[in-house]
C-alpha cells in the first residue's frame, strides 16, 4: 500500500517561493519545469520512503529521523511517520544547510 505524502505549510511555502523566484529571475516555462520535477521527486516517495540518504548536516549530529532526496541543487527534506510520508523543506542546497536545518527542523 502506497504511503500518503505531504507537504507541511512550511514546505508549500518553500515550494512557492522558489517557484516565484525563478519566474521572476529567469522565466515562467523555467518556474512550471521545476515545480513539476520537484513535484515528481516527492510524489515518488510514496513508493519508496525509505530510499533518501540522511542529511550529511544532520547526521554528524547523529539525527536519523529525517532524510532527503534531491532534484539538484534542490533537496527535499521529509520524515516518515507510520504509512505518511511529511516533507517538511524544500530548498536549494547552496543555502547555508547547517543554520537553516536547524532553525527549521531542530528549534521546531
Amino acid at each position: 500500500m502506497p504511503f500518503a505524502v505531504l507537504l507541511t505549510k512550511d514546505a508549500a511555502r518553500d515550494l512557492d517561493a522558489l517557484y516565484d523566484h525563478i519566474a521572476l529571475n529567469d522565466a515562467l516555462e523555467k518556474a512550471d519545469y521545476v515545480l513539476e520535477q520537484i513535484e515528481k521527486a516527492f510524489f515518488s516517495l510514496s513508493e519508496a520512503p525509505e530510499r533518501g540518504a540522511y542529511p550529511k548536516e544532520l547526521l554528524a549530529l547523529g539525527i536519523r529521523e529525517y532524510r532527503e532526496i534531491f532534484f539538484k541543487p534542490y533537496r527535499i527534506i521529509y520524515t516518515v511517520l507510520d504509512k505518511n510520508v511529511y516533507v517538511l523543506l524544500i530548498v536549494d542546497g547552496r543555502r547555508d544547510m547547517q543554520m537553516l536545518l536547524q532553525r527549521r527542523l531542530l528549534e521546531a
